[in-house]
């Protein structure tokens, strides 16, 4: 069974599968007050705002982390 992790805003649910990651490191570049993988919980989505949320999550290279608009 595959391992989701969901993490939301109230405007956005962000998705993180960690069985895809890839450790390529573009959420903790682009976004290092967002993503900390020595935090718990280690993404905090107070940090930034919800375009600032997509626009990294849709680089991601793996599609390990993915959102939907809550309505």
């Amino acid at each position: 069974m595959e391992i989701k992790k969901e993490y939301s805003n109230g405007e956005l649910t962000i998705t993180w599968k960690p069985g895809l990651c890839q450790h390529a490191g573009v959420c903790v570049k682009t976004l290092p007050h967002v993503y900390n993988p020595k935090a718990q919980p280690w993404i905090t989505l107070e940090h930034a705002t919800t375009a600032e949320l997509m626009a990294q999550i849709d680089r991601c290279p793996s599609g390990a982390l993915s959102y939907r608009l809550n309505k």
